[in-house]
């Protein structure tokens, strides 16, 4: 298993992937090929034998000089149980405390259970919200009407 930066290309190997490793979800226009083009340090791509089975995409925060924010995280189907979100998310912990970022933050929906467990077993913390659901706080119409968002943050410092 390798990890390596994006690349500009890597935007059409996992483009067409991104809504079938979802279940197919529509998740696809979450990721545009900007974060491709212009999070390259932060962002990452696990291989196995050169075939795509994980990927990161992060970047330094511009507004909080101590934070980072991971966008968007997939791991194919097959290789799920396999560590492989763990090492990325590790990889990218190193990469922004070198930066001098000690802050991550990440956002999910609050029907993402998986998501959810995911992060807090990561050690993110859910920043506390306007509203509960599902035992959760979430922060209401955060993305716009109707649109809630569980909040996570993670301080690597602690």
């Amino acid at each position: 298993m390798k990890i390596r930066s994006v690349k500009s290309t890597d935007y059409y190997t996992i483009s067409p992937l991104i809504n079938d490793w979802w279940g197919g979800r529509n998740v696809v226009d979450m990721l545009p090929k900007l974060f491709f083009d212009h999070f390259q340090q932060t962002s990452f791509v696990v291989e196995e034998n050169e075939v795509v089975v994980g990927f990161l995409i992060g970047f330094l925060s511009q507004s909080n000089a101590d934070e980072a924010y991971i966008h968007f995280v997939g791991i194919h189907p097959n290789w799920r149980k396999h560590r492989i979100g763990s090492k990325l998310y590790e990889h990218f912990f190193q990469v922004v405390q070198n930066e001098g970022r000690h802050i991550v933050r990440c956002i999910t929906s609050p029907f993402n259970k998986t998501s959810i467990a995911y992060h807090t077993k990561l050690g993110f913390g859910v920043e506390e919200g306007n509203m509960t659901i599902d035992g959760v706080s979430v922060h209401q119409n955060y993305d716009g009407e109707g649109k809630e968002r569980v909040l996570f943050v993670k301080n690597l410092k602690a």
